[in-house]
This record gives C-alpha cells, sequence and structure tokens, in this order.
C-alpha cells in the first residue's frame, strides 16, 4: 500500500471513530458531542478542502471537493451534526477507495519500475568482476549475467546461449532461446545458463528505460473526453453554486416549505449535483487500458492515441519486417541433375556469406558439412553472388549461374523459372561447370498473425493497405496471402507518405505501421503512427504506439481495447449524468436525505471507476501461433530424387 493510500485510510478511520463516539455522547446527551463531530469532519475532509481551496487561489478553478466541503458545513449550521459527519465520512471513504482503485490501474508501470536493474557484475580486463551501478556501465564494457539473473542493460552477447524471460519487455511468458551475437534487453530475465554481455546502449536509453518513460509520459496525457470533462468541471461547479440559493429561495417563498427544510435541501443539492462520477468517468479507464497494454507489449505515448484508435477508418502497413518476417525463406527447390554434392556445397558455400539469402539456406537445410568442405575458399561476386574451386570443378551460385538464352535447360525448367518469378520470389541458381544443377525460390514470407489481424480490420470496416518498396510480384504474392485490399509497389519514403496524407483526407483518421527509417515519415503523417519494437529508434520516436515484440496480434488486441474503452468510458458518463439527474429530482421531491444522497452520489464514483478497472483484464486475441513455414514446393520429377532425401532427414 502507498503512502497516499495509507493517509488516506487512516483519515478515513479517525473520521468513522469520532463520528461513533460522538453518536454515542449525543445520545447520552454529553454537551461535547458537537466539538467530537467536529474533529470527525476535520479529520475526515481536510484534506480535500484544502485541495479545493489551493485550487480556487492557484488556479481559480472550483471542483468537487468545495462542494463536499461546503455541504458538511452547512449540515452543521443547522444543527445536522451526524449528517454532516456521515457525509464527510463517506466522501472521504469514497476518496480512499479512489486512491487505491487508481493506485491499482497504475500497478503495471509501478512493476516495472521495481525490476528496473540497479547493480551489474562488470568484468574486468584481468576476468575479475565487480559490482557498479548500471549507471556506471559504458559502451563496450562486459558484465557477466549470472543464471536466474537480470540483466543489467541492453546489450549483445559475446559468450554463452540462454533461455531469456522477456515477459517484461513483450508480454509473452514463453522464455526465447539467445546465443552469441543475440541482442538482449536490459530487466529481462536469464533462465538458463550464465551469458557474458557486451554492453550496446546507455543505461538512459536502453528499451527498458524507454518504456518506463514512454507509459510514464502516456498516464499524463489525457484523451479528449477526459480533458472535455476537466474543462466543464468549472462551470459545472459554478452552475451548482448558482442552483443551491435557489434551491433554498425559491421553495421557502414559493412552495410554503419551512426555512430548515429549504436549506437542508440545498445542502443535500450540493452533494448530489457534484460531477465526482462524470469527472472519474474516462480518467481511471485510460489510466487502466495504457497499463493494460504496457503490459502485453504495447506502448501507448498518449491517452488520446488509445482513444483514437477506436475511430480508425484505415490502415496502412509496411511489408518487410511489419507483415513479414523480415528474412527470406526457401519456399521452393527444383534439382535438375541428381549430384550428391549439391546441398553440402549450396550449404558450404552460403555459410562462408554475410548475404542475407545465405541464412535461408542455412536454417532450410540444416546438415553437418564434411571436414574437407569446412575450409572451403569461396570469392564473393558482388550484384551476382559466389563461386568457389572444389575437386577441379568451378561451383556458382547466384544471377551468374544462369544466363537465360545461354545456359541449356529443358522449356519446362524454363517455365517453372517464370513462374517463381511471377510469384514475386527470388530465384538463385546453382551451377557446376556452367551446368545448371538446381535453382530455388526464397520469399519473405508473411508472420503467422498477419492474415488474421488482416481480416480483422477488414471485418471491422478498416481499410487495409500495403506500401513496400519491392516490386510488384513480390507485393502482390504478400497481398494475397494476407488479404491487404490495396497494394502499392516500388514506394519510396516520398510516395509512402504522400499515400498516407491521401488516405488521411480520405479517411479523417488513418494509422501507419512500419518498422524503418523509411517509414518515419509516413508514421508522423498519419493520425496515428504504429512503430515495431524491432525496428530504427527514429520510427520508435515519431511513432505514437510501439508494439514492442513486433508481435501484430498486439495492434489488434490495442483496436479492440481501444473500443472497449470507448465503451466503458460512455457507460460511465451515461450512467453518472443519469445517477445525478435522478437524484436532484429525489431531492426536489423530498425523496431522499443528505445520507441517502452521500451514498447515491459516492456510489456511483465508486461503480465508474470500478467498471473503468475492468480494462485492466487481457483481452486474448486468438490465431494459429504455431503456423508453419510455408512447405518446400519440390519440383513434380524430384520426389524421387536421393537429394531430396537428403534435404529432409
Amino acid at each position: 500500500m502507498s503512502k497516499t493510500e495509507k493517509q488516506a485510510f487512516l483519515s478515513t478511520l479517525l473520521c468513522l471513530g469520532f463520528m461513533i463516539l460522538a453518536f454515542i455522547f449525543e445520545k447520552m446527551g454529553l454537551l461535547l458531542y458537537p466539538l467530537i463531530y467536529s474533529l470527525a469532519i476535520l479529520s475526515g475532509g481536510w484534506k480535500q478542502t484544502y485541495e479545493g481551496i489551493s485550487e480556487l487561489f492557484s488556479e481559480r478553478t472550483l471542483n468537487v471537493d468545495l462542494l463536499m466541503a461546503l455541504a458538511a458545513i452547512g449540515a452543521c449550521i443547522i444543527g445536522n451534526w451526524f449528517e454532516g459527519a456521515m457525509l464527510t465520512f463517506i466522501f472521504c471513504l469514497s476518496g480512499a477507495l479512489e486512491e487505491y482503485t487508481t493506485n491499482k490501474s497504475r500497478k503495471e508501470i509501478t512493476s516495472l519500475m521495481q525490476m528496473k536493474p540497479t547493480v551489474a557484475q562488470k568484468i574486468l580486463p584481468d576476468g575479475r568482476t565487480i559490482e557498479v551501478e548500471v549507471s556506471e556501465l559504458a559502451i563496450a564494457d562486459t558484465v557477466l549475467v549470472p543464471k536466474g539473473a537480470t540483466i543489467p542493460i541492453d546489450g549483445v552477447i559475446i559468450n554463452g546461449h540462454s533461455s531469456i524471460d522477456e515477459a517484461a519487455i513483450s508480454g509473452e511468458s514463453i522464455p526465447v532461446e539467445k546465443t552469441i551475437n543475440d541482442e538482449v534487453f536490459g530487466g529481462t530475465l536469464n533462465t538458463g545458463n550464465a551469458l557474458t554481455v557486451e554492453v550496446s546502449k546507455d543505461s538512459e536509453d536502453t528499451l527498458f528505460a524507454k518504456i518506463i518513460q514512454l507509459v510514464e509520459e502516456a498516464q499524463s496525457v489525457p484523451t479528449k473526453t477526459a480533458s472535455f470533462i476537466e474543462k466543464i468541471e468549472n462551470i459545472y461547479v459554478k452552475i451548482v453554486l448558482i442552483m443551491v440559493p435557489l434551491m433554498i429561495l425559491i421553495p421557502f417563498y414559493f412552495l410554503n416549505w419551512t426555512w430548515e427544510e429549504s436549506f437542508y435541501r440545498g445542502m443535500v443539492l450540493l452533494v448530489v449535483a457534484s460531477p465526482c462520477a462524470l469527472v472519474a468517468s474516462a480518467t481511471p479507464a485510460t489510466l487502466a487500458a495504457i497499463s493494460n497494454g504496457a503490459r502485453n507489449g504495447v506502448l501507448f505515448k498518449g491517452g488520446v492515441f488509445l482513444e483514437n484508435l477506436a475511430q480508425l477508418k484505415a490502415i496502412a502497413f509496411d511489408k518487410t519486417g511489419t507483415l513479414t518476417r523480415g528474412k527470406p525463406v526457401v519456399t521452393d527447390s527444383v534439382f535438375l541433375q541428381k549430384d550428391e554434392d549439391i546441398i553440402p556445397m549450396l550449404v558450404a558455400m552460403e555459410t562462408k556469406s554475410t548475404h542475407p539469402l545465405a541464412e535461408a539456406f542455412i536454417q532450410h537445410y540444416p546438415i553437418d558439412l564434411p571436414k574437407e568442405l569446412t575450409s572451403l575458399t569461396i570469392e564473393e561476386i558482388t550484384g551476382f553472388g559466389l563461386q568457389a574451386s572444389y575437386q577441379n570443378h568451378v561451383w556458382k551460385i547466384g544471377k551468374h549461374a544462369y544466363t537465360p538464352g545461354t545456359t541449356s535447360v529443358t522449356d519446362e525448367a524454363k517455365r517453372t523459372i517464370e513462374k517463381l518469378e511471377q510469384e514475386g520470389k527470388t530465384v538463385i541458381f546453382l551451377a557446376k561447370d556452367d551446368q545448371l544443377l538446381a535453382f530455388f525460390g526464397l520469399l519473405d514470407v508473411a508472420k503467422p498473425e498477419a492474415a488474421s489481424v488482416i481480416s480483422y480490420f477488414n471485418s471491422n470496416g478498416v481499410h487495409t493497405t500495403m506500401m513496400t518498396g519491392d516490386h510488384t510480384g513480390t507485393a502482390q504474392a504478400i497481398a494475397k496471402e494476407t488479404g491487404i485490399k490495396t497494394f502499392y509497389a516500388d514506394c519510396l519514403p516520398q510516395d509512402k507518405t504522400q499515400q498516407i496524407a491521401k488516405e488521411k483526407e480520405t479517411y479523417q483518421v488513418n494509422a501507419m505501421v512500419g518498422d524503418g527509417i523509411n517509414d518515419a515519415p509516413a508514421l508522423a503523417t498519419a493520425s496515428i503512427g504504429i512503430a515495431m519494437g524491432g525496428g530504427t529508434d527514429i520510427a520508435m520516436d515519431v511513432a505514437d504506439i510501439v508494439l514492442i515484440n513486433n508481435d501484430l496480434s498486439k495492434l489488434q488486441m490495442s483496436h479492440m481495447l481501444s473500443l472497449k474503452l470507448k465503451r466503458v468510458v460512455t457507460q460511465n458518463i451515461i450512467f453518472s449524468i443519469s445517477v445525478i439527474v435522478l437524484l436532484i429530482l429525489s431531492n426536489f421531491f423530498q425523496f431522499i436525505n443528505l445520507p441517502m444522497g452521500v451514498v447515491g452520489h459516492e456510489g456511483s464514483t465508486i461503480l465508474v471507476i470500478l467498471n473503468g478497472l475492468r480494462l485492466l483484464r487481457t483481452i486474448p486475441v486468438d490465431y494459429d501461433s504455431k503456423k508453419k513455414l510455408p512447405k518446400d514446393n519440390h519440383h513434380s520429377d524430384c520426389f524421387d530424387c536421393p537429394l531430396y532425401q537428403v534435404a529432409h532427414n
């Protein structure tokens, strides 16, 4: 329990204790009871009264705290000491519960801050380790991360391999396997073997530090609805203060009410007309939603962006790294000759290459290389591919391994090559002594959740678009696989920006999802910019929402969360206004007394806050998370080829 919560509940208990004691004194006929009631009112209402008066003089605004203080004082003036103390007690109890529920909605950021590492095991040049403050670490320092320890700072593994629990960063409970050259983040937990990590960022620039900063900033930026309610609060309180004298004077002079009854009803009006529930309709709910997002790996840079997401009419996606995995995979293998050296030579040559496509072959064909191939010398021909000599034969991988019109291939092979290219796939050729032995189709395939997310937005009336710098064939293939309505290929950064501006003009509220430097202008232009957490720093800096774990299903969750926030806030506003109107009418027709008015008023406030706290619940998003990569489509004539068996055994 926080210090403010303890103070609030202590004030409430003191108020209750003094009120009970004064009630007993009153029944016993002891004359001290007004003094004890006064102590109850002071102990329970001093904080709200102080805050109300401070705001009146410092900001020249009126709030509901002053209305409550005036109502309690008015009740005491007409001799209703118990009602005044009861009003103060329930108002104080309501404030304590509001403090508790608001802090509950902030618990995710609080738990994040508690998880922030403060010390690290720095490795000295002589191999010794010393404990230092994380803030003292510099880029290129090395730190030891024992098993079960929290990784102190962002860095790269230079020794060891382990399972890393990244739930604090991504919201995913399943640990991630990481090894040498993999990036690790401060605040995540090393659940496996000890690691040696080289520091790559200052402590203030770590992903964990950015998450805390962004969530704290988001919780201080109100939604449009909350800002509007806050603006009308001052006006509304002034209207109530005008209505109260009218409520006292009109019945007294024109309805033959007694002065005591008229004044009493005026005090009840002060209570029931206060907009406490209305004021609490949006902010606690928004804080709960932002905390929910932080827990699930989504950062909102302000409540306004979360709120605007419910109004979304169009959304555009970058392709590479956003809709797709960002890494090509082998989708087709066509073997034209039976040669046992094809796959070993392919893997041996690609193992020595730094080209992005090399990893696709190594992952696709996980074989143990013969010893004589591990020391193979290759020549990298920039723009064309690889070349190597082995056992008096020249092997080539890449464009230069096949020359249309010159290299001898069958008509069926030509048709297959054309088909792969039309499907937007990159075709890689393998030749031995200028004789084409095999060719492969590679494609940057869509993420497993992409199609489900696109289907969700399409079914909810949100226009979907893909913008990519890739050529038309690749764009068309991904658009077809994911269900994207419209796509634009061969886009430069300015093309994306111009198209986003057009969509913004057409649809009013649009979003752009991207991860690269080239996406930054479009992210800044869109109504809502959404960056993938694994992208560039500039993309995350200009974006309004960040998906930490690069998981598009979190984007769907965010939209659903925004729609739920809109529903909850609407429910709260309608409910709070309805209760105020009902209580005002009940007071005018003398159906309720002051304690009942307090219960109705403060009870509605608590119900509104509790309704907002429903947004802390995680919203499940279903998709096939175990969706496999596309099956390798082998050429029909090669299913009986021994190479097919070698590749898949």
